[in-house]
């Protein structure tokens, strides 16, 4: 492989894993408080719209950004009402919002951006210039010419693992996916503790939208998430409940689909509908391979009424 097919290849590997990390995160703080959200599917749709609605009107890409991130987080407190307080299925409700995501978007895409009769490019995420390191052969390019957002997402995993094993505040997360009736013995405010995580979840699934369309597209098309949100569900899955791990499925995921995207460089014939479906195959196997072998929290996707309310 030469020296700028594999550049090529890290850089868009790099690149197509950043939403799936960003999202991934998101359901890992959501997943460790006991909040089972399938529904990541819709989040991020939602952020990739408010992303470019916001850089559109608002004149720049930050703008994009804060309406994503704060559009999402209120999507989230929607999500953990329905599941934290009113003690909804959450499957069920994570189903709804994929759907509610997909038709909402479809809906203000068309009619806030006229999609459809044009194509509107807004602002990109920028890329910061980094002396030295930008040049080292090989690496440099593929892996110091990434925009903003890129090194976010890394930068958050070893936050998130010091925030969820080095404060007290994530032991509390963790114990309340555990075993929240225990925990609420002790005083804890079991529902404050998964509102913020899925607030947490929502706004980090905004900046995995983002990441998509204005990191990536600089637009927004129509289900232009495509089955990523659930892959990022499967990322977590697959690291075993653990930011490291997350973040070395959510490379090898995005590995997979830059690598369907440039396999017609390798001079390797393959018919492209198995090259589309290859990450999704990737997924499913790798599901199946670990989702045995992974303890998830003992408390993920069962609501919960706290002692206060079981007296009333």
């Amino acid at each position: 492989m030469g020296e700028e097919l594999w550049i090529s290849y890290v850089a868009a590997a790099i690149r197509l894993s950043i939403p799936l990390l960003l999202a991934a995160i998101g359901v890992l703080f959501m997943s460790k408080s006991g909040i089972l959200n399938i529904g990541m599917e819709g989040m991020v749709l939602i952020g990739a719209l408010a992303g470019v609605v916001g850089a559109y009107y608002g004149g720049n890409v930050w703008a994009g950004l804060a309406a994503g991130v704060l559009v999402c987080g209120l999507v989230g407190i929607i999500f953990a009402f329905l599941t934290v307080t009113t003690g909804a299925d959450q499957v069920i409700i994570g189903t709804a919002l994929n759907l509610l995501g997909l038709g909402l978007t479809t809906v203000f895409g068309r009619s806030l951006l006229g999609m459809g009769t044009e194509t509107i490019q807004v602002d990109a995420v920028p890329v910061p210039h980094i002396p030295f390191l930008q040049n080292i052969p090989w690496i440099g390019p593929a892996v110091f010419e990434q925009n903003l957002l890129a090194y976010l997402a890394f930068l958050l995993v070893p936050i998130t693992s010091v925030v969820l094993y080095r404060t007290r505040w994530g032991l509390t997360v963790r114990a309340v996916g555990e075993n929240p009736l225990a925990t609420d013995t002790l005083g804890v405010r079991v529902h404050r503790v998964r509102y913020t995580c899925c607030l947490i979840g929502g706004m980090l699934a905004g900046l995995a939208g983002c990441a998509l369309s204005l990191g990536i597209l600089n637009q927004f098309t129509e289900n232009m998430v495509a089955g990523r949100g659930f892959i990022a569900l499967s990322a977590v899955i697959f690291g075993r409940w653990t930011p490291a791990g997350t973040m070395g499925a959510s490379l090898l995921f995005g590995g997979a689909d830059a690598l369907q995207l440039r396999i017609q460089s390798f001079g390797i014939e393959i018919p492209y509908q198995f090259m589309l479906m290859f990450p999704y195959l990737l997924t499913m196997l790798a599901l199946a391979w670990f989702s045995g072998k992974a303890r998830q929290p003992a408390a993920t996707g069962k609501p919960y009424k706290s002692a206060a309310n079981r007296h009333a």
